[in-house]
């Protein structure tokens, strides 16, 4: 089957950072390929590595409140992933990222896609603006 036309988020360098992940045997379902709800674990564990490694995530939290994503080739352990990641919008207590999961050395995506996050106060839930840090480290991340 052709690859689909995925434009400039199937390039490697649409994306600013990338972190790696190792699947496991769990991950495979009963049809021998990796669960399409794990992709979003990968990218939710890239995502939040990324901000707590940079020290990022002290005063808030991150909730999911839109994500979509678009799936190209299946993926199955024992593979490697890259998950790369950007940022395409930066609001007052909000980000969407943009996020593309790669099998290691692969050049095309085997996933695209998108989730928001709003970020809260830990107790009230209720939403904060982005800390100095937070916002500094995402906008480091935002697409050229």
């Amino acid at each position: 089957m052709p690859k689909p036309d995925l434009g400039g988020l199937a390039r490697r360098d649409a994306y600013k950072a990338y972190h790696m992940v190792s699947t496991r045997w769990a991950d495979n379902d009963q049809y021998g390929h990796i669960n399409n709800a794990k992709f979003y674990e990968f990218v939710d564990s890239a995502v939040n590595a990324h901000l707590i490694i940079a020290g990022a995530l002290k005063d808030s939290i991150g909730l999911v409140v839109d994500s979509g994503c678009q799936y190209t080739s299946s993926l199955a352990f024992p593979d490697v992933i890259e998950v790369g990641i950007k940022v395409d919008h930066v609001g007052t207590s909000s980000v969407r990222y943009g996020f593309a999961v790669f099998r290691r050395g692969v050049e095309h995506p085997a996933a695209i896609g998108h989730f928001v996050h709003v970020y809260v106060d830990a107790e009230t839930r209720r939403p904060t603006p982005l800390s100095p840090t937070l916002r500094s480290v995402v906008e480091n991340l935002k697409a050229d």
